[in-house]
């Protein structure tokens, strides 16, 4: 058993804002109202059900379902806790990321459990493709978090942070905590 840093994910008391993390990857968020709603599609039915975890312990609502692609989808019901994150997260109708985020240790623990994956030696962390403009702001973002990423396939289809190296790897294990179970430690940073 690992020992866990005063960063971790586990350490850190859940939040709406935690959330925001869905957002630096393949999530979206609409707003209802005076309400918003968060929603990703993820690749795995163990993705769904850790980040409905998230979710509920932030003191929200979660919901799972299936994309119409058939997939996995995750959302939070309509809340107005998220409403400050929806106005931060967009300009007009994209989703643009703020330039002064900061991830705390769940946001990054948020953005693993939707898309992060093992890539050979080294951990990435995709981006969201239709958002091209935020990928230097999230690159940014995840340095000012100690983890130093490198922005990756920004000119094709599949734009992502890589983090390689122990240290660098390390320090994002420990932010993140522990896999949320078998099926994910594959997909989980190895230092």
């Amino acid at each position: 058993m690992s020992q866990l840093s005063l960063f971790s994910a586990e350490q850190t008391a859940p939040s709406p804002r935690d959330l925001a993390g869905l957002l630096a990857t393949t999530g979206q968020i609409v707003h209802l109202g005076g309400a918003a709603r968060v929603s990703v599609v993820v690749a795995d039915l163990w993705r769904a059900e850790a980040i409905a975890a998230l979710i509920d312990e932030a003191g929200l609502r979660s919901q799972i379902g299936t994309s119409d692609e058939g997939t996995p989808l995750v959302r939070t019901l309509a809340a107005p806790e998220l409403q400050p994150m929806a106005l931060e997260w967009t300009r007009g109708a994209a989703k643009t990321a703020p330039p002064a985020w900061v991830p705390g240790p769940r946001a990054l623990r948020a953005w693993a459990l939707a898309t992060g994956d093992v890539d050979g030696a080294h951990y990435l962390l995709p981006l969201d493709p239709h958002a091209p403009e935020s990928a230097p702001v999230l690159a940014t973002a995840l340095m000012r978090a100690g983890v130093a990423p490198t922005l990756v396939g920004t000119r094709g289809t599949k734009p992502g942070l890589r983090v390689s190296g122990h240290r660098r790897l390390l320090r994002l294990r420990e932010s993140i905590g522990d896999p949320p179970g078998p099926d994910a430690a594959a997909h989980w940073p190895q230092p």
